[in-house]
């Protein structure tokens, strides 16, 4: 081999090396590029992310966002926003406040024990009943049962006072009143489920429909309203005010749970 081929041969490879060195510098700076841009679309994917959880977190929730909406009252109401729900004969004196929530196990006991009472009461013309329904135990549960009962419940009112009180005292019974942690009130299908026990709900399509739709979700919430502003000093249920004051069992306040209890204190402020 001569020296100029030698030479030749060297130079060509060292060419080669240089160019080899060069596509390999270029596709590491390309890589970095990539590396780069993968880094900054993943920091802001993350902080969009924080962003939208912040947004989502920060958003009323549907009942919340309620609270100022446009109120639809049920018929048989009167008053602001169709919170007044006043049941009786209109030659009855005098009217009792009754305030229940859905939930409430111990206006499911009361319902259950005296409810049949206080509507035959209702019935003879002995006195009116002033319905307040509270939806207190949803906050501290962290549910919306109380809040959907209490619609469905202005949907009952809508189609007439005796269906309220029917399907309010279903709703109440052993059967179908869930435990106080359980929030079966949720699912508007268990509440058609019970409303189709009532002979004026069962298969009432004007009523399913506005359960389903929420036509009284609005109104609900006005009506829990009128609950948490009372002027009654009421802040538990059952809880029952005639003339202007608390009607107890007992020096301890407990409301009166049993039929002769219930009407030893009615008949009393009856008097009054």
């Amino acid at each position: 081999m001569s020296k100029r081929n030698s030479a030749a041969a060297k130079s060509a490879a060292r060419e080669r090396l240089r160019a080899e060195r060069e596509r390999q510098a270029k596709r590491a700076k390309v890589k970095r590029q990539l590396v780069v841009a993968g880094s900054v679309v993943g920091v802001l994917a993350i902080a969009g992310g924080i962003g939208y959880a912040v947004v989502q977190n920060n958003k009323p929730s549907y009942w919340e966002g309620l609270k100022d909406a446009k109120v639809t009252a049920p018929a048989n109401t009167s008053g602001t926003k169709g919170t007044t729900v006043i049941i009786g004969k209109a030659s009855a004196k005098k009217t009792l406040k009754e305030y229940e929530d859905p939930r409430c196990p111990v206006c499911a006991q009361f319902e259950q024990t005296v409810g049949s009472t206080l509507v035959k009461d209702v019935d003879d013309g002995k006195y009116k009943i002033q319905y307040i329904g509270g939806t207190f135990i949803d906050n501290h549960d962290n549910g919306v049962g109380s809040k959907n009962a209490l619609s469905a419940l202005g949907a009952a009112l809508n189609v007439s006072p005796t269906a309220f009180l029917e399907y309010k005292s279903a709703l109440y019974s052993t059967k179908y009143h869930p435990e106080e942690t359980t929030d079966k009130f949720k699912d508007d299908s268990y509440l058609i489920k019970v409303a189709n026990t009532v002979s004026a709900l069962k298969g009432n399509t004007a009523f399913q429909t506005a359960v389903k739709k929420g036509t009284y979700d609005a109104w609900a919430m006005a009506m829990s309203k009128t609950f948490d502003k009372n002027k009654d000093g009421v802040t538990g249920t059952p809880s029952f005010v005639m003339n202007g004051k608390m009607l107890t069992a007992d020096s301890s306040g407990n409301p009166p749970m049993t039929v002769a209890d219930f009407t030893r204190v009615v008949d009393a402020a009856l008097k009054g």
